[in-house]
């Protein structure tokens, strides 16, 4: 009897990220969710510019490289031209809440039928550990060696915080990979934005917070436990938005 075996969405390549990146485990939960659901032969997965950049290698069902920070404007055109197929995109913090916010938000504005799939580790992890608009105040990054100073360069960008008071988004949940009680949280969470884009109910969007340990310069364990002495309190995990249980509330 299989007890565990490598999803048949997940593509058998190996993985190009830093030992110790929680990427790879979002890999394998997005590729869960969609052989769980049997939607590879319709999915559509857009990669964005970022670690994720060779997300095209990961999965076996149609991927398109997007611009820096367009993946949503493409998983916009890619699902009205195509309706039936299941899209969704999957980028980092420095592509989705940077160069890409616009477009992540006027997405989830107009209700776009898509499935998004945000990691947030709170650094530029690609280009050698910059300041994200993640970054917690006082982190220290390469652009911030004195640590993020909010009075010179603002607060950090808490993503679910801002679209959930779009009249747009469906769902929205921030969920992590620190542990196994929140890897098997972040799974459900991911299953249901697609099923979600299933049923037609419009924009979902999972942030995953995620550890970046080479840029954090920390060994993997140390990360994913600052992760959850810093991040997690910083970002709160939950669902911040959910327009199904907020019917089923309203007809109770």
């Amino acid at each position: 009897m299989v007890v565990f075996d490598k999803p048949h969405a997940l593509a058998d390549a190996p993985l190009h990220y830093c030992p110790g990146c929680t990427h790879g485990i979002i890999h394998r939960l997005v590729a869960e969710a969609i052989d769980e659901l049997g939607i590879e032969g319709k999915t559509v997965g857009i990669a964005s510019v970022g670690c994720s950049v060779m997300t095209y290698n990961y999965f076996n069902c149609d991927m398109i490289q997007a611009a820096h920070g367009r993946a949503p404007a493409v998983a916009t055109g890619c699902k009205r031209a195509r309706p039936e197929n299941i899209v969704f995109t999957y980028q980092g913090d420095g592509d989705l809440a940077a160069i890409g916010t616009a477009e992540t938000v006027h997405a989830a504005a107009r209700g776009e039928n898509i499935t998004v799939i945000f990691v947030n580790n709170a650094i530029y992890g690609m280009t050698g550990g910059q300041m994200a608009p993640t970054s917690l105040p006082g982190q220290v990054t390469q652009t911030s060696p004195y640590g993020r100073d909010v009075k010179t360069v603002g607060y950090p960008v808490k993503v679910c915080e801002m679209l959930r008071e779009l009249d747009g988004a469906t769902y929205l949940e921030r969920v992590a990979v620190n542990n196994v009680k929140n890897v098997k949280a972040a799974k459900k969470a991911i299953k249901k934005a697609f099923e979600n884009q299933v049923k037609g109910l419009g924009f979902s969007l999972i942030e995953v917070i995620s550890t970046c340990p080479t840029n954090w310069g920390m060994t993997p364990e140390k990360a994913l436990k600052w992760a959850e002495d810093n991040m997690i309190p910083y970002y709160p995990l939950g669902v911040y938005k959910d327009i199904t249980k907020e019917k089923e509330a309203a007809q109770a």
